[in-house]
């Protein structure tokens, strides 16, 4: 039998019936896509609560450090024009 490790590790995603946006729930162990993604399926929309499935291999999300916030996003602090403070959002818009 092949032992745990051999499986690769999977990050699962659902983006509920009610959302915009797909949310991180958890992670399973598959041995290929396929499997992962019944898998994510039989384990994360039991009650049927999702609208759309994503899986990825754990080990090819790339993260920032932590410890390099400062360095990492202080150089968006001086681009004021990034954040919409200066737009004007017609209310019937809806989600933006």
């Amino acid at each position: 039998m092949t032992e745990k490790q051999d499986i690769p590790l999977w990050e699962v995603f659902i983006r509920p019936r009610n959302g915009l946006a797909h949310r991180h729930c958890g992670s399973l162990h598959a041995a290929d896509s396929k499997m992962a993604l019944q898998a994510a399926r039989d384990v994360y929309t039991r009650r049927g609560e999702g609208l759309s499935v994503w899986v990825i291999p754990s080990d090819k999300i790339i993260a920032s450090d932590p410890q390099d916030r400062d360095e990492f996003f202080d150089p968006s602090d001086d681009k004021i024009y990034r954040h919409p403070n200066f737009y004007n959002i017609p209310d019937d818009v809806g989600h933006m």
